[in-house]
């Protein structure tokens, strides 16, 4: 960092004349050359602009004329002067100063406890610093000579980059004005008009300096007396207007000066007569430049001499004398405190912004210089004052904002240092323009508007803004650039990517410094850059037709980033009164989780529904073909278990984080689409009532009846029976092998869930978004519906295959034939056989695991049918007692084709499902009188007192029993006997035939 002052021992100034420099050519005397200019493009003046051609080198001339004259005459003591005609320019000569001068000629103190300097907080230099004018150096001029210490008017001429020849002119010509008015002060005297007229042609180098410096002069007239004056000046004065004439005239050629000359007094008496008007003050200061603006132009010169000529981003450590010298002017300029701190503030942020902005100490101290002003502010309502203040002000805003609106731009890790200084320069700045001139601000509460947080409120979210939006353009570039690369990232997601980093960035490297003026800065940051990055996402989302990768990588992204953000905010408030809810309540989520699911929804229906449609088509075109392939099972089954395992595959490939969450979702619709292949494979194939033949109504039978209905009643009940599954006769996809495919293929698809669910685990340990507790929730991955539609679609199928083949397929040898006419001539072994090669076939196609629960339904429909034989075969059928021996040796058949001799079923299996047969055919041994009796036994238990007048027609329950009273009744119906046909004829009066 460039030092700000230069060192100097206690005591004695140890600074020295410089070295010896060539002999200044004439045309170079009047001033220094002057250093490289320096350039605020962005910042104007807020002291007002001249409205005549005042350069700021005539400006500087001028200013230091008033210095040298207010110092020169401080000390009351006439002013004596004797030139030195050697080396004019050298300043290593002192000895024909006047000790009369002590304000001048004193020796300069040490600065190292300079009191401005500390209150300021202004550092001393480093060793390594540059030196101002004069000030030793350990090189030297390798002569090691000591030089004489310089003086206050010394420094001050070299501060001001004047000449010795042009001091030298100054000087001599106080002399003469001191001489010629003994007793006057110098604030009584217009220092123009009297420089006018000591200084002749003689005393420059050759006329055109001498033209110059008297245009220059007569501008300054001007300017102090016609354009900018003290007092208001009304244009039509004649006085004012005689000025303005002689000045024009000036202009063109030179007028003379001499004391006696006519032009001198015309000028002399105009001059005099418009700086004596007085602004109502008793004082006899003449009012030549104390007019705003000029009077804080000079002054500005005069402050700007507080910094190094060789260095401009340093102060001079002799400050402190400096400065007392200096505010000897203010009665002349017409400064005062207030003046002087609002100046003096404007000239430290004027160097600091003109030096390139890297002394922070100079920002630091106009931050200081700016509390004595905020202090001012609030003790005076002088409008003139206020409007400086407000330009003033106002410009060191402007300058500021136009760095923190947009502070991203400006600022990075490497100079945040500097930030904080603007900062809080701009905002001391705003404070007083709003809190101490903005009327506005006066009508409202004080209480109601906190001037410092809002506008770092409005700088963090303008410059995040701005930011965004720069980032929005380079993600935009970076997509182009890459569009030729394999799988380019989208730019909504490099734009998450990048606003997660300047987020961070900005809690790391701003938010630290602009937490001393907002608390919640970092939730402030984010919020903006939530609600920037939100209004993308929104109408990406509302544009988003269907579920595509670039789709949910940004909105993974957005999440990703949206959750970051929160975090920010959450942290950054927490010793916040309410939490942080405020900052929250700002970011509205992006509900980019939902709307990543909503897609998934609708890919998962839009799966399902071509699967849905998928099912419908094919089972219209199955045709359920034993020989379709090895197993004996539907293609379509192996195709929509395929279908579903792909889904399963598709479903957890999707690069979304929430497959265990969606799962059921898909699982819910597959399980259904599952079950209504199932429900389909199964409906329409029939069942047991389908099949089984209506029972007759009861007749008492005869022998000479019997026959006689044989042939009618086998006719009447196959056109019943065969009106019942007319729809399964035209269709070859109900028949007996069909039949077992479908069966095939419901055992397959049951026995395939279990693979497919232990897939789907893998799928969920495999997934990055599964936890523990997706692994323990079973019902989340399980088909529920499915397993019981297989179940119940195989019993369906199984009983439908067994009443099928038992009274349908084999009506013609069993229900149309067994014990038809005489038991003993229609026996049950052509039924046996026919189902036997009906077994063969079934065992060739039917999978062995549900092979034994087909069979079992083929013996437990011939077992009901044997009974139904027995006890509703109609008026075809009569047996006597002497016929019980030839039914059990039948029934004992039939039970031996399916036990196989041990290789059918089991023993135990064929004893359940026989125990009602088993329990029935007792009562065909039984006499016919203990049948009766029995029947009347029964029914009077059944029915009560009731039944004692006349016994009741017991209704027929279809629940065979030896102590049913409906069965006992079939078995007298049944009786081929006279003794029963008299009972039921007389009890019941049932009739013989149908």
């Amino acid at each position: 960092m460039a030092s700000l002052f230069r060192d100097l021992s206690l005591g004695h100034s140890k600074r020295e004349s410089p070295p010896l420099k060539p002999p200044l050519k004439p045309q170079q005397l009047s001033i220094m050359p002057p250093k490289p200019t320096i350039t605020t493009a962005d910042l104007d003046s807020p002291l007002g602009q001249l409205a005549t051609q005042l350069t700021d080198p005539d400006l500087r001339s001028t200013a230091y004329e008033i210095f040298v004259a207010v110092c020169r005459t401080s000390s009351g003591k006439p002013l004596t002067y004797t030139p030195n005609p050697s080396n004019p320019d050298s300043t290593t000569n002192h000895s024909n100063h006047s000790p009369n001068s002590p304000a001048l000629q004193r020796s300069l103190t040490s600065a190292a406890a300079s009191k401005m300097k500390k209150a300021l907080g202004l550092k001393s230099p480093g060793s390594g610093s540059k030196k101002s004018p004069g000030s030793g150096s350990s090189s030297g001029s390798g002569q090691g000579k000591v030089r004489r210490a310089l003086t206050v008017g010394e420094l001050m001429r070299a501060q001001m980059r004047v000449s010795e020849t042009v001091d030298s002119r100054i000087r001599r010509a106080l002399l003469r004005i001191a001489a010629g008015q003994v007793g006057r002060r110098i604030e009584s005297v217009v220092l123009p008009l009297e420089l006018l007229q000591q200084l002749k042609l003689s005393d420059f180098t050759d006329q055109q300096e001498y033209e110059v410096w008297q245009k220059r002069t007569m501008k300054v007239l001007e300017a102090g007396l016609l354009l900018h004056p003290h007092v208001p000046l009304d244009r039509s004065n004649p006085t004012s207007q005689r000025l303005r004439q002689i000045i024009q005239g000036a202009m063109d050629r030179p007028i003379e000066t001499g004391k006696n000359n006519e032009s001198m007094q015309v000028l002399r008496s105009a001059v005099m007569s418009l700086a004596s008007r007085s602004d109502g003050s008793l004082s006899e200061i003449c009012h030549w430049a104390d007019g705003i603006p000029l009077n804080l132009r000079l002054y500005e010169m005069l402050l700007q001499a507080c910094f190094d000529v060789n260095d401009e981003t340093s102060v001079i450590d002799e400050i402190d004398e400096l400065m007392e010298h200096i505010k000897k002017t203010w009665t002349i300029l017409g400064v005062n405190q207030m003046l002087h701190n609002l100046c003096f503030t404007w000239v430290l942020f004027h160097r600091f912004v003109a030096t390139g902005q890297a002394e922070t100490d100079l920002l630091d101290a106009a931050d200081g210089q700016l509390a004595e002003v905020a202090r001012d502010a609030k003790t005076t309502k002088d409008p003139q004052y206020s409007k400086i203040l407000s330009s003033t002000l106002s410009s060191i805003l402007g300058w500021a904002e136009k760095r923190l609106l947009a502070y991203h731009d400006t600022f990075d890790s490497r100079n945040v240092e500097t930030m904080q200084g603007i900062v809080s320069l701009g905002v001391s700045a705003a404070k007083i323009l709003v809190e101490d001139i903005s009327n506005e601000y006066r009508r409202k509460r004080k209480g109601e508007v906190d001037v410092v947080r809002t506008r770092i409120d409005t700088y963090i979210r303008s410059s995040l803004r701005t930011a965004f939006a720069q980032r929005m353009e380079k993600a935009d570039s970076s997509r182009r650039a890459s569009k030729n690369q394999p799988n380019p990232l989208p730019v909504l997601a490099i734009l998450a990517k990048d606003v997660g980093e300047l987020a961070v960035n900005e809690k790391q490297v701003f938010s630290p410094i602009l937490k001393r003026w907002h608390p919640f800065s970092a939730g402030v940051a984010v919020a903006t850059l939530h609600a920037c990055y939100g209004n993308e996402i929104k109408q990406f989302i509302s544009g988003i037709a269907e579920l595509t990768p670039d789709a949910v990588q940004v909105l993974r992204a957005a999440d990703k980033l949206e959750k970051d953000l929160v975090q920010i905010a959450v942290e950054d408030s927490v010793d916040s009164d309410d939490g942080g809810k405020a900052i929250i309540r700002e970011m509205p989520p992006y509900e980019a989780e939902a709307a990543i699911a909503d897609l998934v929804k609708a890919w998962i229906k839009a799966r399902l529904d071509r699967l849905k449609e998928w099912v419908d088509r094919n089972l219209q075109q199955e045709v359920w073909n034993p020989q379709a392939n090895q197993e004996g099972y539907a293609p379509s089954a192996v195709e929509v278990l395929r279908i579903i395992d792909e889904t399963l595959d598709a479903y957890f490939q999707l690069p979304i984080p929430m497959h265990p969450v969606l799962l059921p979702d898909l699982m819910t619709g597959l399980d259904r689409c599952l079950q209504y292949y199932a429900t389909k494979a199964k409906s329409g194939c029939g069942s047991r009532n389908t099949y089984v033949p209506t029972m007759p109504a009861l007749t008492r039978c005869t022998m000479e009846s019997k026959f006689a209905w044989k042939k009618k009643e086998k006719s009447a009940n196959s056109q019943k029976r065969n009106s019942q599954v007319a729809t399964m006769n035209g269709d070859n996809s109900f028949g007996v092998p069909q039949l077992c495919v479908r069966i095939n293929t419901l055992h397959r698809i049951r026995s395939e869930l279990d693979v497919l669910e232990k897939r789907i685990i893998t799928h969920l340990r495999n997934s990055e978004s599964a936890h523990a507790e997706d692994f323990s929730n079973g019902l989340a991955k399980k088909f529920e519906l499915t397993p019981a539609a297989c179940i119940e679609g195989v019993q369906a199928l199984s009983e439908a295959v067994a009443y099928k083949i038992v009274f349908h397929d084999l009506s013609h040898v069993f229900w149309d034939g067994l014990y038809v006419g005489e038991p003993s001539s229609s026996r049950i072994e052509p039924f046996i056989q026919e189902v036997e090669r009906n077994l063969l076939i079934i065992s060739n196609i039917i999978h062995e695991r549900v092979r034994p629960r087909v069979v079992t339904d083929i013996m437990r429909a011939s077992f009901d049918g044997f009974l139904l034989v027995l006890l509703a075969g109609g008026p075809s059928r009569a047996f006597m007692c002497q016929d019980s021996q030839i039914i059990e040796d039948d029934f004992k058949s039939l039970k031996d084709l399916f036990w196989a001799n041990g290789d059918g079923l089991p023993t135990d299996l064929i004893d359940k499902f026989s125990t009602t047969v088993r329990s029935i055919l007792p009562l065909f041994r039984t006499d016919t009188e203990s049948l009766i009796e029995r029947y009347r036994r029964v029914t009077l238990e059944t029915y009560g007192s009731s039944a004692k007048s006349k016994l009741p027609l017991p209704p027929t329950s279809g629940q065979w029993n030896p102590t049913d009273p409906n069965t006992l009744l079939r078995m007298l119906c049944y009786r081929n006997d006279e003794a029963a046909s008299r009972y039921l004829k007389k009890t019941y009066n049932l009739p013989k035939k149908l």
